[in-house]
């Protein structure tokens, strides 16, 4: 057992400004002294880079329908080395996951597994005494989920934050803190959800007047009042040596991975060769080559000029994985906003903007032999996009419930708009570095 202190941020649902709400949390222990761990409940990429800016140290996610919960408790330990306090940031509603009130995916699922105490965030505009209602709700609903408290967001006055503090200590939950109803402190949207960290956040003076609002030294106590972490289960293996090199898209266009994957190749003998599909006129010697997730069709054009990124694409002879963006990218064109953008032609067809996104967990089996997997495997992952592109007499997945396919593989390149979830099942991780070695090999 182990004493790590934590504490879940969740809301009763989307929009009450959870992200905003944890970074001003986040800077708050950090003025107290503290070394915050910051992670996000469910599979986010955006989120996450905000909480990761605030915190200074990269923001794990935390999934119950990815990792079982010793699981997510093993992450969470692995995560918090040399961190004092853990911060999670819940996802949508506390209740809402990919079937049932608290099911696997949740926040609540995640606050149950790591035992952690919630700091509930309710947006109380236009709201005074009906706040205690909502939060007993949320109190009451689940025993196996604590509330320890309330982070009130969009509070019109000091007067107001009075009313709400009066009402939730009635009903016996006290008031954490509070932000101001301040266009500075919100974060821009856009089509996937919230822009990127790096592209826009809170002005730094209007997020520190916030953090100044919350009670750090309350919330640090609900946070070492959690007791022992029930035990986990270790998800890295030990590390081995360089293995092979493996070319790793990272700019504008391409931002979407998660940590743990990064570092379970990395674990795994994989050297991270980064390299930008926007910027740069070659690969850098590599054995294999990721692409993941981002924003190809804000960068579409720029990406169609670079036609010796596009050749050096061509020309790789290696295994290839990539997810999502990735996928797109790989695509013979990319059509968006009306105009067609040529793309590496690596995968059959082309990639055409919608108006309504694809999105949710995803449990598929691979039709195919490809770079992760044998005809055959299990894998978990998520969709969340809004380009269309129809798979093609090669799709590489079909859903577990039979009710779709897929993607696209050769059995050397693999494309798809599923992100997996290799730590789920690192074995699909070992299978893309054992064929990295065997390009290595044959290359001489």
């Amino acid at each position: 057992m182990t004493e790590l202190p934590r504490v879940v941020v969740a809301a009763p649902g989307s929009g009450a400004g959870k992200t905003t709400v944890t970074m001003a949390l986040i800077a708050a222990l950090r003025a107290a002294g503290e070394r915050v761990q910051p992670f996000k409940v469910g599979p986010d990429y955006i989120d996450p880079s905000h909480l990761a800016a605030a915190a200074g140290r990269p923001a794990f996610n935390l999934d119950t329908f990815f990792l079982a919960a010793a699981q997510v408790r093993g992450l969470f330990a692995h995560a918090m080395r040399g961190a004092t306090v853990g911060v999670v940031e819940g996802v949508m509603g506390m209740f809402d996951g990919r079937s049932g009130a608290g099911g696997a995916g949740s926040t609540a699922d995640a606050a149950a597994a790591l035992g952690a105490p919630v700091v509930l965030v309710v947006d109380a505009a236009g709201m005074a005494g009906s706040i205690a209602a909502v939060a007993r709700g949320f109190a009451d609903f689940d025993p196996r989920v604590r509330v320890g408290g309330v982070i009130a967001n969009r509070v019109g006055s000091e007067r107001h934050a009075e009313l709400l503090r009066e009402a939730l200590e009635a009903a016996g939950l006290p008031l954490l803190g509070w932000l101001p109803n301040d266009p500075a402190v919100a974060l821009p949207g856009r089509h996937l959800g919230l822009v990127l960290a790096g592209e826009a956040a809170p002005a730094p003076e209007a997020l520190a007047r916030a953090a100044q609002q919350i009670d750090a030294g309350a919330v640090l106590r609900l946070a070492r009042g959690a007791g022992p972490l029930p035990a986990p289960a270790p998800v890295f293996p030990g590390r081995q040596p360089g293995r092979i090199r493996l070319a790793w898209a990272e700019d504008a266009a391409f931002r979407f991975t998660y940590p743990e994957t990064r570092e379970l190749l990395e674990r795994l003998g994989a050297e991270i060769l980064p390299f930008s599909p926007l910027a740069d006129t070659a690969l850098p010697a590599a054995d294999a080559l990721y692409i993941g997730g981002g924003y190809p069709e804000l960068h579409a054009e720029a990406l169609a000029a670079n036609r010796p990124m596009l050749e050096a694409i061509r020309g790789f002879r290696g295994p290839v994985l990539a997810e999502c963006g990735g996928y797109m990218y790989l695509a013979e064109a990319l059509e968006t906003e009306g105009r067609r953008y040529p793309m590496a032609g690596l995968a059959p067809g082309v990639a055409r903007m919608a108006d309504r996104p694809v999105l949710g967990y995803r449990d598929v089996v691979a039709l195919a032999a490809s770079p992760v997997a044998e005809a055959g495997w299990r894998l978990r992952g998520h969709e969340f996009h809004y380009a269309r592109l129809e798979p093609g007499s090669r799709p590489a997945w079909r859903q577990a419930d039979g009710t779709a396919v897929e993607g696209f593989t050769d059995g050397r390149v693999l494309a798809s708009f599923i992100h997996l979830y290799l730590l789920a099942r690192p074995r699909a991780a070992e299978r893309f570095i054992a064929a990295g070695e065997r390009a290595r090999a044959a290359a001489g």
